[in-house]
């Protein structure tokens, strides 16, 4: 631990002792316990919010077939190479969503 032996972990330890007295070190360990606990919770509150903000906002699964739905009807009096053109500007989830619409409709 620390690169520390067991002596001086042990001379740590009774200088701790001395200094502070025997009633005052389960207070001082309460206080330290305390104080890394909040720590650990004001870490992970920020990591949490940092993941908030890096992940991209999903988009609701209504709002994405209609979109798709639209894009698909912007298609139909075009010639191959702009419908290619217009699906490779899609995102891949509305590519996903539209391979899923392609694949119930070919079912039906």
């Amino acid at each position: 631990m620390f690169g520390l032996g067991g002596q001086e972990l042990l001379l740590i330890l009774l200088i701790i002792l001395i200094f502070f007295g025997a009633k005052k070190l389960p207070e001082l360990a309460r206080g330290l316990g305390k104080g890394i606990n909040e720590f650990k919770r004001a870490q992970a509150g920020i990591e949490e919010e940092i993941n908030k903000v890096a992940e991209p906002p999903k988009s609701t699964d209504k709002d994405l077939a209609e979109r798709v739905s639209q894009r698909l009807s912007e298609m139909r009096n075009k010639d191959k190479e702009q419908i290619s053109q217009m699906i490779s500007e899609m995102s891949d989830e509305e590519k996903a969503k539209l391979a899923e619409l392609l694949n119930t409709s070919k079912k039906s």
